[in-house]
């Protein structure tokens, strides 16, 4: 059997003749200068990380161009470190998902160290207190969700463990951002070398998300006599700490059990996913699609490593924009959504499945092509017709994604305003564009608001995914029936208008009463909402 650590992968010729290529560099030589001059602090130990970021020091140590690995930390859930990093000597073994079914197979083993960023592991922060002290640090980055960073509720309120974190102060806190900023603190104790953090989490103007929320506690700690002010200015100067944008763009599914199956025959040792008390689903090895994007923003005061080489875009902060807008507004966010919630009504189990379906396939071409490239946002560094191309006939058709519309309709009340919404805004500012022109858009509303009824197509009833506004949208749609169209009433007008939703109020651009008549007729029986998606496609 193969084992995936370092006294396992010193049998070369077994991986390679499995077709797993392993990395050109001494990994206990990578430990040790990491322990040395740490430069690269990531939080957030998922599959993300471990399959797309570590693999760009990955190549950066096989070019030479590096000496030292990345130090990954979790804030959330530990077992990922006890169960899936420290067994395997923090190495991941990434399997990219090739549309033609190969699997391309790596050893990515740039991760030097993993802890558990927790209150209860004193020894791990520790660890991560003296290696912010270090001058060497160059940048912490995050793939923690959006969540990650919320200090408030749907209601604007501190949660009540951010609340204890603003009273207890850096020496008892248990929050990611309360967390980063104790060991900022730290850092700036120790003599306050530059430092870059760097949000990498798939989220609108993350680093600025990143910093507001570092800028929050720092403001409650300063007015509970809990730091100083020399601290707080330091933290707020760009030339001490920066937070650059980022917008990455990777698909990485939860482990799939085809994957594991072919390594186990290939006589590879423990590749069965585990799933954690929290409920993460993780395994040894990441399987993910293999194309992937990740543009920058290129302010680090304490210097970088060479990113550009491992493929990572450097630019501005203008351009880092324009790139996210045109992903997430426009070319790829927007057709996600769309397949996700129709994909729940209509029984799908994989968006690659929706794909062969030819009103599915008509409806994400019609919001990418038709009614998204007439107003997207073109950064330049990328051709937007040539990224909606690969989405529509690479990425989203790829029978071995094995990612599911359940998963990408979570938290769809936080998504429609940037992913529908911009769209429908860039129509109000153009006098050549009317919103109320819009069909395809207004369709995949349509679609969403019928999915919330938690009833297919066929009458049956399923459990709607994850969303922090879904009990108050369902109250609001508690009349509606499925199979009486009569019912839905007056019910979405309160929706529509709501421009926390949707970014604008839908009713007052003339698309409220289209989207309600696509909604009436996916509630006329059995087979309405295929029956409403042929009659507009």
């Amino acid at each position: 059997m193969l084992h995936l650590n370092y006294e396992g992968i010193k049998d070369r010729t077994a991986w390679e003749a499995i077709g797993v290529t392993l990395p050109d560099y001494d990994w206990t030589q990578m430990c040790a200068a990491t322990k040395e001059n740490p430069t690269w602090v990531h939080f957030g130990a998922g599959n993300i990380f471990r399959g797309f970021i570590a693999g760009l020091q990955n190549s950066l140590l096989n070019q030479g161009l590096a000496e030292t690995g990345i130090i990954a930390a979790d804030t959330f859930d530990y077992e990922i470190i006890d169960k899936i990093y420290d067994p395997f000597d923090n190495m991941t073994l990434m399997v990219s998902l090739l549309p033609d079914g190969a699997l391309k197979k790596e050893v990515i083993a740039s991760i030097a160290r993993g802890y558990r960023a927790g209150a209860a592991y004193s020894e791990d922060l520790a660890a991560l207190k003296e290696i912010f002290r270090s001058p060497s640090l160059q940048m912490v980055s995050f793939t923690i969700t959006e969540k990650g960073y919320a200090l408030t509720n749907i209601k604007g309120e501190f949660f009540p463990f951010v609340e204890a974190d603003f009273q207890n102060g850096p020496a008892k806190c248990s929050h990611a951002m309360s967390l980063l900023t104790a060991l900022l603190l730290e850092r700036y104790q120790a003599g306050g070398a530059p430092l870059a953090c760097v949000s990498m989490d798939n989220c609108s103007h993350n680093g600025e998300k990143l910093r507001a929320s570092v800028m929050t506690v720092v403001e409650k700690w300063l007015e509970n006599g809990l730091i100083s002010q020399d601290f707080a200015d330091w933290v707020q100067k760009e030339e001490n700490v920066s937070f650059p944008w980022s917008m990455i763009d990777k698909i990485t599914p939860r482990p799939a059990a085809v994957v594991e199956k072919v390594l186990t025959e290939a006589q590879v040792a423990d590749m069965a996913p585990v799933i954690t008390s929290k409920n993460t689903f993780i395994a040894p090895f990441v399987n993910a699609e293999e194309p992937q994007y990740l543009v920058i923003e290129d302010r680090f005061p304490n210097g970088r490593p060479p990113l550009e080489k491992a493929g990572v875009y450097m630019t501005d902060r203008d351009t880092v924009n324009n790139t996210e807008k045109m992903k997430v507004t426009t070319c790829l966010n927007p057709l996600h959504t769309a397949l996700a919630v129709y994909g729940c009504l209509l029984g799908f189990s994989t968006i690659a499945e929706e794909m062969k379906d030819p009103q599915l396939k008509a409806l994400v071409e019609k919001i990418g092509y038709t009614e998204g490239l007439p107003v997207v946002v073109d950064p330049k560094i990328l051709s937007p017709e040539a990224f909606l191309k690969e989405v529509l006939e690479k990425r989203l058709p790829n029978p071995f994604m094995p990612d599911t519309p359940q998963r990408i309709a979570t938290d769809t009340s936080q998504k429609v305003g940037i992913r529908y919404g911009e769209t429908i805004k860039s129509y109000v500012a153009r006098p050549d564009l009317d919103p109320a022109d819009l069909t395809y858009i207004p369709l995949a509303i349509a679609g969403w608001l019928r999915y919330l009824l938690a009833v297919d197509d066929e009458g049956n009833a399923f459990e709607c995914s994850s969303d922090p506004m879904l009990a108050t949208l369902q109250s609001q749609l508690q009349d509606v029936k499925p199979g009486k169209p009569e019912s839905l009433g007056n019910s979405l007008k309160p929706i529509l208008s709501n421009k926390i939703l949707f970014g604008s109020d839908l009713t007052a651009l003339g698309l409220e009463e289209k989207i309600e008549m696509m909604v009436r007729k996916m509630l006329a029986g059995s087979g309405a909402v295929r029956r409403t998606l042929q009659e507009y496609l």
